[in-house]
């Protein structure tokens, strides 16, 4: 039997989706690699922008979207906020490549854990939208999970708590900034470019640079720039083809991933440390659950007359 077109497109957006967060899921082995071939923190993210530029244009250009990127140019208040999230997301990758390249995987994976419960959290206090019992008990146990956490470690979990705001500041600039996903993501790339670009030269002509180390070294750098765009575009357009309490669930793919390769790799993991986590899935649990409930309930919500009200327009959605 041959599948509808709604079948098809929806089964599409599914490996899509699915595909986005597994590529971010093994994204520390790729860092990792980097690392042991020598390169630090600030290279890979030198070397992260400059490929990364050269692929959000090709993808803004096949999806003829120059437009609203000549538009934004001419925006100050757009490209003051582009810089403003340029910032964010470049504070958030770089601690990003330190957390995993340092033995720190596991507070990566709780930074990306406690991300949508913030996010929750902060819709419900900036944007004034209804925060439901379950997104409270979501929360709940989430601020539970990292005062355990803070008493496993002997410390609050700083990496998780600054991976998890920026991205959520990150987050709320892109929800208000009138881009879309491609087009924002290739200015902000553009403006790491030029710093980053600078950096290259720089170490390369002390000789302390590695792109010309080793063919090997040379691919992992330029691979860079593909597993920075690729997931952005397939969760760009999977979000627009998904329902919401799908993504919900599949937003915890990635940092279940992650969690897994630093207890493989030997990263201490004590039983308090155990139980913290233990109230994150348990949070994420009822997190998802209720993006479920919440669309079973739209569903089930009885529609207008045909001309009352507008065909609504799909969602923008975005993450990194």
């Amino acid at each position: 039997m041959t599948p509808t077109p709604a079948a098809s497109d929806a089964r599409a957006a599914l490996i899509a989706g699915v595909g986005c967060y597994a590529i971010w899921g093994v994204i520390p082995l790729v860092f990792q690699q980097m690392d042991r071939l020598g390169a630090d923190a600030w290279e890979i993210m030198a070397h992260r922008t400059a490929w990364a530029v050269l692929w959000s244009l090709a993808l803004v250009l096949v999806l003829r979207q120059w437009g609203q990127v000549r538009a934004a140019f001419a925006n100050r208040r757009v490209m003051g906020w582009i810089v403003v999230s340029t910032l964010l997301i470049a504070a958030n990758w770089t601690t990003y490549v330190i957390a995993v390249n340092s033995g720190r995987t596991l507070d990566a994976s709780l930074g990306y854990y406690l991300n949508p419960l913030l996010n929750m959290a902060a819709g419900a206090w900036l944007f004034k939208e209804r925060l439901s019992r379950l997104g409270l008990i979501a929360i709940g146990l989430a601020g539970m999970g990292v005062v355990l956490q803070a008493v496993a470690l002997g410390h609050l979990p700083w990496i998780s708590l600054f991976l998890a705001f920026s991205f959520c500041a990150y987050g709320i600039i892109r929800k208000r900034v009138e881009v879309e996903a491609q087009p924002g993501l290739f200015l902000e790339c553009l403006l790491l470019a030029g710093p980053g670009l600078a950096w290259i030269l720089f170490i390369e002509s002390r000789g302390a640079g590695h792109f010309s180390a080793s063919p090997e070294m040379m691919f992992w750098l330029m691979a860079a720039g593909p597993i920075t765009v690729v997931p952005m575009a397939l969760f760009a357009w999977a979000a627009r083809r998904m329902p919401y309490s799908t993504m919900g669930f599949l937003q915890f793919l990635a940092p279940t991933m992650v969690f897994v390769i630093g207890v493989l790799q030997g990263e201490p993991f004590g039983w308090l440390r155990g139980i913290s986590f233990g109230f994150i899935w348990a949070g994420a649990l009822v997190f998802a659950w209720g993006a479920l409930k919440a669309r079973r309930a739209a569903r089930a919500v009885v529609p207008p007359e045909p001309g009352l009200l507008d065909e609504p327009r799909p969602p923008s959605q975005r993450q990194t």
